[in-house]
């Protein structure tokens, strides 16, 4: 009887005990395996550990606008001003977005734009999405193809419904940062004049010119339909420069077309405009998403909504990614590069915050990880206003650097 009351509480202790314990080890992050198994775990072994320092900084500093949540090194939340508000985050979004691309691609792997050929003169002209994809690439590519009386030649490209994220607004859609996302894009659509029209003319009158006697049929090609091109020959590629690169772009310059042109590849909703699969894969990883939606890949859309507590509890996990270095490297760094190039520059911040700024009309956000004594606190800041203030933001930030932590 005795044996059993004790194994009983023994095991009661351990139940108790080892999630302290898991965390402890975590904190260290010197088992490789264990923190792999961490990050796939759908769950957050985190606890609060209150800075009256810190919370009286945000008390004294921030209006209800705000939204503001930090996490130290060892996963524990030493304080928060509304954290569980649901914001428009803006370009934050792309650090959910980048690190799902993450997970489903090696750091090498590129986008491909393929010519297929089918017979003797059906071609087609297969694309994911390469930002950087010009005009010499396509002259290169269609290089391949060989003169008969007959070419008919198909430009695979999805239905012109899908060319925006919902939430993006027809101002938006004007300039170059809301440019159509499309699988075929000429330098990521920046030149609205370089379309897909643009583009069916460009061959047309190539191949025209090539073969004078030949008689050139050009049309696009549902990309829908594309399981009927499987099992067609591959005659001629361009790949893109590593996704490693692309997702430098995505994140240091927030560059709205890659962030999406990325996730709709690693996604596979080139013929969607449905972001679910980002939500469960943040869900299955045990992160609070109930409430949150996510409208796009880049923070475009004014119909994504996340909270900061959400964004630092997954920046923590990240950290026990196996290719997180890489992620934080995609990042734009105080006074160095990026989106924060300018900011902090020849002072002790510089080169000590990696993050992610998020600007549209009514929004600010800026969130990453501050290293101080080389130890990085997690911060996320998201402010909704008609009166936004940056400089508030980044002030949060510098006195955060500088007040002694808890």
């Amino acid at each position: 009887m005795i044996k059993k009351i004790y194994s009983f509480f023994l095991i009661v202790l351990v139940l108790v005990s080892s999630p302290f314990f898991i965390r402890y080890l975590l904190a260290n992050q010197k088992i490789a395996i264990l923190n792999s198994i961490y990050f796939n775990f759908p769950g957050i072994i985190t606890k609060n550990k209150r800075c009256p320092t810190y919370d009286a900084l945000l008390n004294q500093t921030l209006d209800d606008s705000f939204s503001v949540s930090i996490i130290n090194n060892k996963g524990e939340i030493i304080s928060s001003y509304n954290e569980d508000v649901l914001r428009l985050p803006a370009s934050n979004q792309k650090l959910l977005s980048s690190a799902y691309v993450l997970s489903k691609y090696k750091l090498n792997n590129n986008l491909k734009t393929s010519l297929l050929k089918k017979n003797k003169n059906d071609y087609y002209l297969l694309g994911q999405g390469d930002p950087d994809l010009n005009y010499e690439h396509i002259i290169e590519l269609i290089s391949k193809v060989k003169e008969n009386k007959i070419i008919n030649f198909n430009i695979v490209e999805i239905d012109s419904n899908l060319y925006w994220p919902n939430g993006w607004t027809n101002t938006d859609k004007l300039y170059e940062y809301g440019s159509p996302i499309t699988s075929l894009a000429i330098e990521s659509n920046h030149n609205k004049y370089d379309d897909i029209y643009a583009l069916k003319n460009f061959i047309k009158n190539y191949l025209k010119n090539k073969f004078p006697n030949s008689k050139i049929y050009i049309d696009f090609f549902d990309s829908e339909k594309t399981f009927y091109l499987k099992n067609i020959k591959e005659i001629n590629n361009i790949y893109s420069t590593p996704i490693l690169s692309l997702l430098t772009l995505t994140n240091s310059e927030s560059h709205n077309f890659t962030a999406e042109s990325l996730f709709k590849n690693a996604s596979n909703t080139w013929n969607d405009n449905d972001y679910i699969k980002l939500k469960r894969w943040l869900k299955n990883k045990g992160l609070p998403v109930n409430n949150a939606y996510f409208a796009d890949a880049s923070g475009l859309s004014r119909k994504n909504k996340i909270t900061t507590k959400l964004v630092v509890l997954f920046l923590d996990k990240m950290r026990y990614f196996n290719d997180f270095k890489a992620y934080q490297s995609t990042l734009s760094i105080t006074g160095v590069r990026g989106t924060l190039a300018k900011r902090f520059v020849n002072t002790e911040l510089s080169g000590k915050f990696f993050g992610k700024t998020g600007t549209l009309s009514n929004v600010f956000a800026l969130s990453g990880f501050l290293y101080k004594n080389e130890r990085p606190i997690i911060i996320s800041i998201i402010q909704n206003s008609n009166k936004i203030d940056k400089e508030k933001a980044f002030k949060l930030l510098r006195d955060l650097y500088y007040l002694k932590s808890c």
